[in-house]
């Protein structure tokens, strides 16, 4: 456990925390860093909680599991996000369920050159990510546009704009208080369930 500011152990919270840790654990039993701290706050985590799971964990999203994962990935190295890097990306590697393609889409991602491995309407939506992620105020309709002819819906399109919201709140976050994986388990996913 490991972040620049206090971090509440299981042992150390109350009956209120606890509750609110228990919703945070994840499927290998764990509380992340990422949710832990915010034990300070424990609404700010039950926040975090219910927009990471609306963002990124909804039956009704139609973006494929794997590609909100490389999505979430490519943003968070923009941020400079080692955490959500390693996280995501872990994510997104055992939902492509190849080591083969997920190691070329990595460089790609790494290189800032997703035109390397993608192409049509995912190349779109990375484009997109970017410009959102380090240009916020330079957006325009036409990237809009330019995703609607691409193929996107105006319905996949909110979706990907929240997961570039999403994990540049996330970042921020992470990067703001130091917040390290230590004691964390890499990876959300046991074993690939792509969407």
């Amino acid at each position: 456990m490991s972040a620049w500011i206090r971090m509440i152990k299981d042992e150390e919270a109350d009956q209120s925390l606890l509750e609110t840790l228990k919703l945070a654990r994840t499927p290998h039993g764990t509380v992340d860093n990422v949710m832990r701290v915010h034990s300070l706050r424990p609404h700010t985590m039950k926040g975090h909680l219910k927009l990471y799971k609306s963002v990124l964990h909804d039956d009704s999203n139609t973006i494929p599991m794997w590609f909100q994962e490389t999505l979430g990935s490519y943003v968070s190295f923009l941020n400079g996000c080692d955490y959500s890097f390693a996280n995501h990306w872990k994510n997104a590697e055992t939902l492509i369920d190849s080591k083969e393609r997920s190691n070329l889409i990595k460089q790609a991602l790494e290189a800032r050159k997703p035109e390397l491995i993608f192409e049509g309407k995912e190349l779109e939506i990375l484009r997109y990510a970017e410009k959102l992620t380090l240009n916020p105020s330079s957006m325009v309709k036409e990237d809009i546009i330019k995703l609607r002819m691409a193929g996107w819906t105006d319905g996949e399109i909110l979706e990907a704009n929240q997961i570039v919201g999403y994990f540049c709140y996330a970042n921020r976050l992470l990067n703001g208080l130091g917040v390290s994986t230590e004691g964390d388990v890499i990876g959300y996913y046991t074993g690939a369930n792509q969407k």
